[in-house]
């Protein structure tokens, strides 16, 4: 076996899959999805082709041409990759798969209508970032593997869907199509609709997304609608926060080049969504929390804005190049260590940090170059954070990493996202940004809808910008531990001035109304954060009663003033705590409250109350933030 990525069993002898057409049934009892999937290949294959399973359960593998039935085998288990199905072809172009998932999918999050905001209807979507995709239906699942697809999705009536891909119709389900999934009765119910979607574009398995539940939509802008569960105040406030996102599409054109998805749409989910953003190609997954009712949210879409031309434009072969997707196109990166949000995993090391890069030129262009350099300024902190947290296994301080044996959610950071963006950012200062700009594009339109490794990219960088390698250490950068010395970090005027006001709360002086009244979640959550762990709850409680951060919509900065609220013991504020721990799903706010919590030495009450909030939250937690969740109080209680 020659595998393409340490995360997948695709082996580099066999053809990679071109298109897939799967046949969905959705039975929320059950908690199941029902399967076809039906692979094409480039040209007829003899030999064994090997997929990706997680959790499946497979009960026949067929020609298509002759119907008959296909020699197929299931590995053991392997506890970071799951199962390789293996299947032998003769002379196929395509073969059909029947499989069922299993209720505990971890692609899947199944909500029961209390779960949901109108309490009426049950509710699902996706989450295959990094290697999930094959819980739900066998595949290659790896980011070498770029395919497009087509779906039909039986669902319930009184339900709608939504995908990552261009709707073709929703009509009633035809007895034909079942591709035996179920029995044609069961399909085509009297109960029962069909909603039918395409992607023209082939995509690495990760974007692969849907949701299914009761859902309405808001015009915003001509290439973008909102979506979310049809409650009216969710719907319209969502249309408000992101009505700027043409001007915000135009500026990332102008930047970057044309955006080649067509539309650009945002599907707010139920609160149990654990990150800020999804950056799913025509349908952006969004948390709730990201409506702010101040237009701010727009910077979390900013960042899944710029994935269109790096990540999913331009994507990293495997984890190991996940530098690729981040570093340097997006701003504000939350990690999975410290900010326990963005999880748009390891699988996009070269997008991750270009996104970084072109997320904070939008934010630039959008919102001036302070608000720029003090996203550059936050992400320094945490860069010099996880080198510190990775001081014992610096391997995966490098950019190029080897992840072999390792689960990519483990070793999560935001390495890849600021790393890479520094590197990009020594780039650009090397060759003046009138240059890199024009070298930007060029490599966006070289390399679109690929998938590249890191020796790829600085290949193209070298033969485009003669003599970069005597200038800048290639190697040094991309394959050295640690920041390297040129590296360069940056001087922000709104962060010294916030340190400053930090300063003068610990001589016993509040900030003025004057000098806060432009600040937003980022300003406000900053100078939480530095104000000393050893506040008196008198402090405390007087700020709140001056500027009402614990009412705030904003759960930035909510969540910041209750950690502090927690640090100083205030417990006047527990209820609050108790109400937001159990009324966002988010990890960017759920970690650091309960970690605050526990963290209260010697503090047994204090213990107590967060095993028992989280006994009776986790019911409507995504699995992935049950786990985090999980993982801080056996640490600490």
């Amino acid at each position: 076996m020659a595998p393409v990525d340490p995360h997948s069993f695709t082996d580099s002898t066999h053809p990679l899959t071109t298109h897939i057409s799967l046949t969905f049934y959705f039975d929320f009892p059950s908690s199941t999805i029902s399967s076809a999937t039906l692979l094409s290949l480039p040209t007829p294959y003899t030999g064994p082709l090997t997929l990706d399973t997680r959790s499946l359960s497979v009960s026949s593998v067929i020609d298509p041409l002759s119907l008959s039935p296909l020699p197929f085998s299931l590995s053991q288990l392997d506890p970071i990759l799951g199962q390789s199905l293996t299947i032998s072809l003769s002379n196929q172009t395509q073969v059909l798969i029947l499989s069922k998932t299993s209720p505990s999918s971890s692609a899947l999050q199944w909500l029961s209508p209390p779960q949901t905001f109108n309490k009426t209807h049950p509710f699902v979507y996706t989450h295959c970032q990094p290697i999930h995709a094959r819980s739900i239906f066998p595949c290659q699942d790896t980011p070498a593997a770029r395919v497009k697809y087509a779906a039909k999705l039986n669902i319930p009536r009184q339900l709608s869907a939504v995908m990552a891909a261009r709707h073709v119709e929703r009509r009633a389900p035809l007895p034909s199509e079942a591709q035996g999934v179920c029995e044609d009765s069961v399909w085509c119910g009297d109960d029962r609709v069909v909603e039918e979607f395409v992607m023209e574009q082939p995509i690495p398995p990760y974007l692969f997304a849907f949701a299914v539940g009761e859902l309405g939509s808001r015009e915003v802008r001509p290439r973008t609608r909102v979506y979310a569960e049809a409650v009216p105040e969710v719907l319209d406030a969502a249309a408000k926060e992101f009505a700027g996102m043409e001007e915000i599409m135009q500026v990332g054109e102008r930047l970057f080049g044309p955006y080649e998805w067509e539309r650009f749409d945002l599907l707010v989910l139920p609160p149990s969504f654990p990150l800020g953003g999804m950056e799913n190609p025509r349908m952006v997954f969004l948390t709730p929390t990201v409506i702010k009712e101040d237009a701010s949210g727009s910077q979390v879409v900013a960042h899944e804005l710029a994935h269109s031309w790096t990540g999913n434009l331009i994507t990293n072969k495997n984890n190991e190049h996940f530098w690729l997707n981040e570093d340097s196109l997006a701003v504000k990166m939350q990690s999975f260590a410290y900010y326990c949000d963005c999880i748009p995993y390891a699988y996009e090391l070269i997008s991750r940090g270009f996104t970084t890069y072109a997320e904070r030129r939008i934010v630039e262009a959008v919102q001036g170059e302070d608000i720029a350099s003090l996203n550059v300024g936050i992400g320094w902190k945490w860069l010099v954070k996880d080198m510190e947290r990775f001081k014992d296994n610096m391997e995966f301080t490098k950019l190029k990493t080897c992840q072999a044996g390792v689960d990519p959610d483990d070793v999560y950071s935001v390495v890849p996202y600021e790393k890479g963006f520094q590197f990009l950012w020594r780039i650009e200062r090397q060759i003046g940004r009138p240059a890199f700009d024009d070298f930007l594009k060029k490599y966006i339109g070289t390399f679109k809808f690929q998938c590249i490794d890191t020796d790829m990219f600085l290949n193209f960088l070298k033969a485009n910008v003669p003599g970069i390698e005597n200038e800048i250490d290639l190697k040094l950068w991309t394959e050295g531990t640690g920041i390297p010395p040129d590296a360069m970090e940056p001087v922000s005027n709104i962060y010294s001035k916030i340190v400053s006001l930090t300063n003068e709360f610990k001589l016993g002086r509040m900030p003025r109304e004057d000098e806060v009244s432009d600040w937003k979640g980022q300003e406000w959550e900053l100078y939480l954060e530095n104000l000393p762990k050893s506040v008196e709850a008198s402090q405390v409680t007087a700020l709140d009663a001056l500027y009402h951060l614990s009412e705030s919509k904003n759960y930035e900065i909510k969540v910041a003033f209750l950690q502090l609220a927690v640090s100083a013991r205030c417990r006047d504020y527990y209820g609050v705590v108790e109400k937001t721990l159990k009324e966002v799903g988010r990890i960017l706010y759920l970690r650091p409250l309960y970690t605050a919590i526990v963290q209260c030495a010697g503090e047994e009450e204090d213990k107590a109350f967060a095993r028992r909030v989280f006994s009776e939250a986790c019911d409507s937690y995504h699995p992935i933030a049950q786990a985090v969740i999980e993982a801080t109080l056996s640490k600490h209680v």
